[in-house]
């Protein structure tokens, strides 16, 4: 969400509702496309068709069932749809929080860079519009690190996409395998939230020329998004599988590091695996993010109209 210093008028309350909702209107929806480009991401099947390298990765046409739906793959296609929603109850909190958190938190960070030195550094050198874009990122590299507090949630998430048939218990739970890869979501969400809001702001300043948020049509806003989000997703992809990988293994599975894992993918599978689940991610995210950021930005404003 492209912040401008000048117009922000959306509270604290605003932004917690409107991110909240956001976050939980966002994974009724897409939820199940989650998991299937998870599960694909997953996946180490054999190599015969690609997809020219973006998301088909070692999934071949005829396995695609049985990779995605798992042991429903010849069941209904009700219960088919249904095998998409494990870990629902674990991604509605993640969700929920994350979104709250990026959302709301997002232009809270670039307001105090701005009360910085950093600011009128980067506007005297830079310019007043790509000032605007590395603040904006730099507010998103910071949240997107700090994102890593709530990796428990996205761990039992990933798990449950994956291993559909585990039995979780909370209790018996330790703290080191629920921030597992926790090093490599610092590294992939640090860049690839940098990308987004630095890429949705250099669309909105620089490419549409908008100089005040509240002059930003619906369009304008969509766009700017789009454009953020396929960066962001581009530039994390390879270190949103490494990151999958690990944190979707079960309980208690021998300890892989992820430069091992880097170069076994690289001797067995081949560079296009650091791809797979990438054309589904890139195919649903502008939609997806175009429906959560307009819920947002609608219950924010409305919120500020009527209070």
């Amino acid at each position: 969400m492209v912040h401008n210093n000048n117009n922000s008028t959306t509270t604290g309350i605003s932004r917690v509702v409107g991110g909240a909702a956001a976050g939980f209107l966002e994974l009724a929806v897409f939820h199940p496309v989650d998991t299937i480009i998870k599960r694909l991401m997953f996946n180490k099947g054999p190599s015969t068709v690609t997809m020219a390298g973006l998301g088909g990765g070692n999934v071949t046409i005829t396995n695609y069932s049985s990779i995605i739906f798992r042991d429903q793959s010849n069941a209904s296609t009700l219960q088919k749809y249904k095998s998409l929603f494990p870990g629902f109850k674990f991604a509605l909190g993640y969700k929920v929080l994350q979104r709250t958190y990026k959302f709301g938190g997002q232009p809270v960070v670039y307001d105090a860079i701005n009360s910085t030195p950093l600011k009128q550094f980067a506007h005297n050198n830079i310019g007043d519009v790509y000032g605007k874009v590395l603040v904006n990122g730099i507010a998103g590299a910071i949240l997107g690190v700090g994102e890593v507090i709530l990796l428990p949630l996205d761990v039992l998430k990933i798990k449950m996409q994956t291993n559909p048939n585990m039995k979780i218990s909370l209790l018996n739970m330790k703290i080191k395998e629920l921030y597992k890869g926790g090093g490599w979501t610092m590294a992939r969400n640090g860049p690839g939230s940098f990308a987004l809001f630095g890429t949705s702001a250099f669309i909105t300043h620089s490419l549409l020329g908008v100089r005040n948020a509240k002059e930003q049509t619906f369009l304008q806003t969509t766009i700017a998004s789009c454009g953020g989000a396929a960066a962001s997703i581009i530039i994390a992809q390879p270190l949103d599988v490494i990151k999958t990988r690990i944190q979707g293994k079960a309980f208690g599975a021998a300890h892989e590091s992820g430069f091992n894992m880097i170069t076994n993918m690289i001797k067995t599978e081949g560079i296009s695996s650091f791809s797979n689940g990438l054309l589904p991610k890139l195919l649903t995210i502008g939609p997806k993010l175009a429906f959560s950021l307009t819920v947002a930005q609608y219950i924010m404003y409305s919120i500020q109209n009527k209070f």
